[in-house]
C-alpha cells in the first residue's frame, strides 16, 4: 500500500508501568500521558519520533522470559525493536554508566554494527549504526 508512510507507534506489554517509564526515560523517552483506555495504555515519545505505547495489562505473576527470543520453540510476532544510531562508542558508553548491560554485539562485512540490550521486561532493543 502506498499510503503508508511510516511507523507510528510500537505497542509493547509491560508489567509495571513505573518500572518500564524509568527504564525508557534512561534512553531518553519522554512521557506524554496515561495510562488511559480500556487495555490501559500509556504513551512515551523519544525526541527522535519514536513513539512507544505501553500496554498496561501483563500478568504480575508472568514469566520473566521473552517467548520470543528466550526458549527453544520458536514462536512468531514482533522479537525486538532497532533504534538507529549514529554513534556506537558514545551509546555504548551511556549504558555503561546507566548500568545497562550489552547482550551481544554484531558486525557486518558492510560496516553495519548493532548491540543489543534487555529492558525490564526481557523485551529486546537493538542499537543499529548502518554500513
Amino acid at each position: 500500500m502506498k499510503e503508508i508512510t511510516r511507523i507510528n507507534h510500537l505497542g509493547l506489554r509491560v508489567r509495571d508501568l513505573k518500572v518500564a517509564r524509568a527504564f525508557y526515560e534512561k534512553l531518553g523517552f519522554v512521557f506524554i500521558v496515561g495510562p488511559i483506555g480500556p487495555e490501559p495504555v500509556a504513551i512515551m515519545e523519544h525526541p527522535s519520533g519514536v513513539n512507544i505505547n505501553f500496554i498496561l495489562n501483563a500478568s504480575e505473576d508472568a514469566s520473566p522470559v521473552n517467548l520470543l527470543m528466550d526458549v527453544p520453540q520458536k514462536h512468531t510476532g514482533f522479537t525486538h525493536i532497532a533504534l538507529e544510531i549514529t554513534d556506537p562508542e558514545a551509546v555504548k558508553a551511556q549504558l555503561a554508566e546507566l548500568r545497562i548491560p550489552i547482550t551481544e554485539t554484531v558486525d557486518l562485512p558492510d560496516g553495519s554494527h548493532f548491540f543489543f540490550v534487555r529492558d525490564p521486561d526481557q523485551n529486546v532493543i537493538e542499537f543499529h549504526r548502518p554500513g
